[in-house]
């Protein structure tokens, strides 16, 4: 069985909730090399997939992998309405007040959100693609969130995953595939959005204080020893963020 190397996070004060955003590093037990992917649906890659997702389950002691159908919307499904014998939902944000559910987001430069509520009672995973930000699904997210568990954004936290850095973000057509509402975050020169500073922005416009949110600063097209991407060189392979209420 494979083992990932993970890196993991954890918000202030918050023993009851665990994050963890894992790499393209793995090693074997086998005298296979394996790497760390985590997509089910890559030709010829079903088996290390789930041999990655096993392991992590082992590893961390979770006791369900719960993830979605991204599809670069920005619906949000709670686990409390899904029978967990169910098809993954066709979603980009998943939620749950249920403890030991981890919440999956697979990515491979996209963003990987992370949402926890101070009493650590409620978590939720965002998967941040580039449209989702341009619909400002932060604050779509946030609210759904906020409302469904009767909280409010000032006692939520969030973490941002690695992802596409803002040197590496480029956007060729950005009057066209963004417009002007989001000019301030765009550099004319390397024709780059900062989708950092952007999430961050969203975030904080959703009612979720500064102070509350975090982000690991580390490039995925960059640092390709580390991640998967797409971009990159066009990877199907998938790292993902994962966060769980401890049992």
């Amino acid at each position: 069985m494979s083992r990932i190397s993970c890196i993991p996070f954890q918000f202030p004060g918050l023993e009851g909730v665990k994050c963890l955003f894992t790499t393209r590093i793995a090693r074997s037990s086998s005298e296979r090399s394996l790497g760390g992917n985590l997509a089910r649906t890559l030709p010829g890659g079903e088996h290390e997939a789930e041999e990655n997702i096993a392991a992590l389950q082992e590893d961390y002691g979770i006791g369900a992998w719960r993830e979605m159908r991204q599809v670069h919307g920005t619906d949000i499904a709670f686990l409390e309405d899904l029978p967990r014998s169910s098809a993954p939902p066709q979603a980009d944000a998943l939620a749950t007040g249920l403890a030991g559910q981890a919440l999956v987001i697979k990515v491979a430069d996209c963003q990987p959100v992370l949402l926890a509520h101070a009493s650590a009672g409620a978590v939720a995973a965002l998967h941040m693609g580039w449209r989702a930000n341009r619909e400002n699904a932060p604050k779509i997210w946030t609210r759904a969130f906020c409302q469904r568990y009767g909280l409010h954004p000032r006692d939520i936290y969030a973490v941002r995953g690695p992802s596409l850095s803002p040197q590496k973000s480029e956007f060729i057509h950005f009057e066209r595939e963004w417009g002007e509402e989001f000019r301030g975050y765009f550099h004319p020169g390397k024709r780059t959005v900062n989708l950092w500073r952007l999430t961050r922005d969203q975030l904080a416009g959703a009612g979720i204080p500064e102070e509350n949110i975090f982000g690991l600063d580390l490039c995925t097209h960059t640092l390709s020893h580390l991640f998967y991407s797409h971009r990159r060189s066009g990877d199907l392979e998938r790292q993902a963020g994962l966060i769980w209420i401890r049992e």
